[in-house]
């Protein structure tokens, strides 16, 4: 028996265009002679679909696509994600569900049993979990169809009740099958092939593991689904961060003279290292950018460049997302600009073959200075002359923006976002961040990545201590810690829930911890009105960070 695994890109809600994929899917797999094609978690409708599964229409047109889809498997089996209706008055009113189609009918529906409710996953919300298990029997076969989490219970802490493969190997299946939608962070590939392994030596059976790609909004899918023989042996892994399609006859995975593979206990980041994975970054980001961009119908970008790091790396990476010809950069240099930075932001557009324009501001913000004079009451300069100089920076880039339809992008890094340094409706605006979920240093790190095989970053732009030119001789440093310090202590709080006697106990200095604390916390209610962010580790701004911006604790 050949299967084959379907990872492709969906877009949720768009009906049509996800049917088409998966009937061109089954298509390509029958000419590369599958009897079975598998597709990922709520394929037909795109994974997240949130609240739109409250929308009875919704519903029904993921039936209709079902309808549409069985049309076309009677020299094949298909098995593709959506949800399947309870038909109990209790319970919530919707299973997540495999539907597993053959000769134009619907043979059988596996339902989901492990809900997550937790980061940016909200299953239980609108899920029932399933509450019976059953093989699917096919061509000779037994075939153990579980869906995404359903495989991640294991471990010392196991955070629901029942392995929904525990059960079904009562009714001792051949191979397991897995429809997923499992999300990247830079911490996360070698977790999910360590699960999956330890899923394979734990019961024996060899596995398919169909991923789904592509990015919805923040949440970025990077592929790389799997193939394990019975052994717990890696026999195919398909690409990351591109749709594709790959299989095996399952006969050349049942071999039991394999070696049987050493279970090997994955153990994640317990500190932030600044280059760890960061071409798995690089490429999220781009994911990121371009399908948000594609699925949206925007088409051209625009971002204001200081010449300083953080809007390099953006510009760099928007440029490989959509084409420099779609990125515009925009200068806005103020009185307390210095000459290079200009100079390093021209060069770095003429690098990249770009649009770029050179707007200064000094004029703007004299007038604003004349205007408010009166009211300030001859106060000593401070932040507020400071932040004026962001917030009409924000002001052109939002006017050029709707005056040409482009979408602003914001620059702010996740180091910056976790301190509130950042001015709100100033270079805190924009309609998707880019770097919002990467530390300063990775920033660095995605910078000399970038430069790995020529100087497109100028290097001067790497190499000069960061400042926001907001005053005079302004450093980042003035303000902030160490950002090889700060970075650290910041993973250990906000990614690894530390508290302050934990992270003191590693060695970091308890004034500083305080003070570190104190500003993510106090900090909330800028990144409440914040953009979307591309979400690259376990742990991003957004949705799957849930806190209160009115708490006292550690403020």
């Amino acid at each position: 028996m050949k299967i084959i695994l379907a990872q492709q890109n969906y877009h949720i809600g768009n009906f049509e265009h996800n049917t088409q994929k998966i009937i061109d899917g089954i298509h390509a797999a029958k000419a590369q002679g599958a009897d079975l094609v598998v597709f990922s978690e709520l394929c037909v409708c795109g994974y997240p679909p949130r609240d739109f599964l409250e929308f009875e229409d919704f519903i029904g047109q993921c039936y209709h696509a079902i309808d549409v889809i069985k049309a076309h498997t009677k020299d094949i089996a298909v098995l593709v994600g959506g949800p399947a209706r309870n038909p109990q008055r209790e319970g919530k009113d919707l299973f997540n569900a495999a539907w597993f189609l053959h000769e134009g009918e619907v043979k059988q529906v596996v339902h989901k049993t492990l809900l997550p409710t937790y980061d940016v996953f909200d299953e239980y919300r609108y899920f029932e979990p399933s509450y019976e298990w059953n093989i699917i029997p096919f061509k000779g076969k037994k075939l153990a169809v579980t869906i995404c989490e359903d495989i991640w219970n294991l471990g010392n802490n196991p955070l629901y009740r029942v392995c929904p493969m525990d059960v079904l190997m009562a009714q001792e299946p051949d191979v397991m099958i897995n429809l997923s939608a499992s999300p990247f962070d830079y911490d996360h590939d070698e977790d999910r092939k360590e699960i999956i392994r330890a899923n394979v030596l734990k019961y024996r059976l060899p596995m398919y593991y169909c991923n789904t790609v592509g990015s919805q909004t923040e949440i970025v899918f990077d592929g790389g689904s799997l193939i394990f023989d019975a052994a717990g042996n890696v026999a195919k892994v398909l690409p990351y961060f591109t749709e594709a399609m790959d299989g095996m006859d399952l006969e050349d995975l049942l071999c039991q003279e394999v070696a049987p593979a050493a279970t090997q206990a994955f153990t994640p980041l317990t500190e932030l290292v600044f280059d760890h994975n960061i071409h798995r970054i690089y490429d999220a980001l781009v994911l990121g950018i371009r399908d948000y961009f594609g699925k949206m119908g925007f088409k051209k970008a625009i971002l204001g460049s200081s010449g300083g790091i953080d809007s390099a790396v953006t510009l760099a990476i928007a440029c490989d997302a959509l084409g420099s010809e779609n990125v515009r950069a925009v200068l806005m240099p103020s009185p307390y600009s210095t000459d290079h930075s200009v100079d390093d932001a021209v060069a770095l557009s003429k690098n990249l073959n770009n649009p770029y324009d050179i707007i200064r501001i000094n004029d703007i913000y004299e007038n604003f200075l004349t205007t408010l004079e009166p009211y300030f009451k001859g106060l000593p300069f401070n932040v507020a002359e400071e932040n004026t100089q962001s917030r009409i920076r924000g002001n052109l880039l939002m006017g050029l923006s709707n005056k040409f339809g482009y979408i602003l992008l914001n620059t702010s890094n996740k180091s910056e976002l976790s301190t509130g340094y950042g001015t709100l409706y100033g270079d805190m605006a924009g309609g998707l961040s880019v770097l919002g979920d990467v530390y300063k240093m990775q920033v660095y790190a995605l910078a000399r990545y970038i430069n790995r095989e020529r100087e497109i970053i100028p290097v001067n732009i790497i190499d000069k201590a960061p400042s926001a030119e907001l005053r005079p001789n302004q450093k980042d440093s003035d303000s902030l810690p160490d950002y090889t310090v700060l970075d650290k202590l910041l993973y250990q709080y906000i990614e690894r829930r530390q508290g302050p006697k934990e992270i003191i106990a590693q060695g970091f200095d308890s004034a500083l911890v305080s003070r570190a604390l104190k500003m993510v916390n106090t900090n909330e209610y800028k990144r409440n009105q914040f953009c979307p962010i591309i979400r690259v580790s376990s742990k991003a701004f957004g949705v799957g960070r849930r806190m209160p911006i009115v708490g006292k604790y550690l403020s």
